[in-house]
């Protein structure tokens, strides 16, 4: 059953079965609640929006699983986010920006996003050298140094 649920996140969810190169991930030294506090916290300063915070490690618990502390942050700046979307418009399959924050099997807090250069590599008329790529690239790297060290 766990084989046919994985199978089906692969073709249901974008980006869902991603190359280790794609997936940009470093540890924090704080508790996840804390990073994400931190993160959220840098996010709004630099003028763009947390759209939502979603807690898996809480749905874990709902159906009587433990996956530990997981939440994964929802944001973007439409200003950033916008012109990704007039040159294809399924970059919004990818957009807003997302920030897992979680601890892994070993009690690490971890924080782990897609490359913006990888997440829209298959898409066409993005060049990989578009403006807003190189944008979202280093806010997400800004962020995430913020909300872990």
């Amino acid at each position: 059953m766990k084989q046919i649920l994985a199978a089906a996140a692969m073709v249901l969810v974008p980006g869902a079965a991603l190359a280790d190169d794609e997936i940009v991930t470093r540890g924090s030294e704080f508790t996840v609640a804390q990073t994400v506090d931190k993160l959220t916290a840098a996010i709004e300063e630099a003028g763009a929006t947390v759209f939502a915070v979603v807690d898996h490690g809480a749905g874990a618990e709902s159906v009587g699983e433990d996956i530990g502390a997981s939440q994964l942050v929802v944001f973007g700046n439409p200003a950033i986010g916008t012109p990704a979307i007039l040159d294809n418009r399924q970059a919004g399959l990818f957009l807003p920006l997302k920030v897992l924050v979680y601890q892994n099997e070993g009690g690490q807090v971890m924080v782990a996003y897609e490359d913006p250069e990888e997440m829209f590599d298959d898409l066409g008329n993005i060049d990989d050298d578009a403006e807003y790529i190189a944008k979202m690239s280093g806010a997400l790297e800004n962020f995430v140094t913020a909300a872990s060290e």
